[in-house]
This record gives structure tokens, sequence and C-alpha cells, in this order.
């Protein structure tokens, strides 16, 4: 089982271009998907980040359900730090 559930192009800051060192920030997808490669069968969330136009290898995180509902928590935590609605 493969299925795409979202994916999109992370921008870069707006800041001053004499501020930023050239390579420094690099614009980034990141796509989350689940999936059962493995051969327990068991369902895990895919999340894959990289660089956007390179030809490097993607960086792809296989998460079970305790580390899915972990990395949850841990972005529902940064946007209440923000003062920012998590969402539920």
């Amino acid at each position: 089982m493969r299925r795409s559930i979202d994916d999109d192009q992370v921008p870069l800051p707006p800041l001053p271009e004499d501020e930023i060192e050239e390579d420094e920030l690099v614009p980034v997808n990141w796509a989350v998907s689940i999936c059962d490669d493995y051969d327990d069968a068991e369902g895990r969330v895919q999340l894959l980040v990289e660089e956007v136009g390179a030809d490097r290898t993607p960086m792809v995180a296989h998460l079970d359900a305790d580390r899915a509902r972990r990395l949850r928590l841990a972005l529902a935590s940064a946007l209440k730090e923000l003062g920012q609605d998590t969402g539920r």
C-alpha cells in the first residue's frame, strides 16, 4: 500500500539579500504519505524532505504511529509557542 496524503513547497522567508550567504537558504519540498513497504506489513507515515530542483537524494523518514503522533505534538507545540492556532 502507498498513498500520498499531502505535499507542499516551503517558500524562503523574506530576508534582505545582503544578509544571506548564497546557498545558505534553499527552498524545499515536503511530502507526507503512508506505506507498508516493510516485511512486517505495518503501516507507517512516510515524511519526505528534498531541496527544490536538486538532483540529490531526498531525506525520507518512515514513522510508526507513536513517532508520527510525537511529530504532530511537536508541531502543535511550536505553533502554540508562536501564538498560532494549533488546528485542534
